[in-house]
């Protein structure tokens, strides 16, 4: 089975735009994190919960190094080619925006990369 990870820790890459914290109710939207990521490249934007631990150690909510050890150890056939990281705090009407535009782009990727199953991390 091919596996993609998710998280809502609001993780992504320095060169992509952080999440929107100026607005209250969230960003519904996603950033691509590619498979063959080196983990020390992704930064966090999220101020709705404490991330020093996943500061010290992105495992903790994106257990990248973790799943490349059951693709190592045959537990899982591999990797998606392609990750993917949400900022957790959501609420109004980004809501609707994840549930009707962005959930469903992801979903539509996921099964474009093969993936059979997500594994999702909340933050």
């Amino acid at each position: 089975a091919r596996a993609a990870l998710i998280t809502t820790g609001g993780i992504h890459l320095p060169s992509q735009p952080p999440f929107d914290m100026e607005d209250p109710d969230g960003d519904a939207a996603y950033r691509e994190i590619p498979g063959d990521i080196d983990p020390q490249s992704i930064t966090i934007t999220h101020k709705y919960y404490d991330h020093r631990d996943a500061d010290a150690d992105l495992n903790v909510i994106f257990p990248l190094a973790h799943f490349r050890d059951l693709v190592a150890q045959s537990v899982i056939g591999g990797l998606g080619p392609r990750h993917f990281g949400f900022m957790g705090h959501i609420d109004a009407g980004q809501v609707e925006i994840l549930r009707r535009r962005t959930a469903p782009e992801v979903a539509a990727k996921l099964r474009a990369d093969g993936v059979d199953f997500a594994f999702l991390t909340p933050a």
